[in-house]
């Protein structure tokens, strides 16, 4: 399963071009982060996740495909305890809401 280097860089160039827009464009200013504005994000990313997981699966197989879902659902399954801690973690150093995103950059 040979990957051409093009597919790398065009890949690399994707995901600093969506952390740009997370961090410059979307979370320009300081703001509390609303459950309706948390829920469209986190949809966002997760379909985009999704998305990438089919592009997978068409161009280098069902295998490949299968293996990246069941590595894509671990992975968010496995996060759910980062939540908890950066609750505690933000909770503890008493960082405002609308300062709680540039917190994790």
């Amino acid at each position: 399963m040979a990957v051409d280097a093009w597919a790398w860089v065009a890949f690399v160039a994707l995901i600093l071009i969506l952390l740009a827009l997370d961090l410059f464009v979307f979370h320009r200013e300081a703001h509390e982060v609303s459950f309706r504005e948390a829920t469209l994000f986190s949809g966002f990313w997760i379909a985009l996740g999704l998305a990438f997981g089919g592009v997978v699966f068409l161009w280098i197989g069902p295998v490949a495909g299968g293996e990246y879902l069941a590595g894509y659902l671990i992975e968010k399954s496995l996060s759910v305890d980062n939540v908890f801690l950066l609750t505690l973690l933000f909770t503890y150093f008493a960082i405002p809401p609308k300062y709680k995103h540039r917190a994790l950059f």
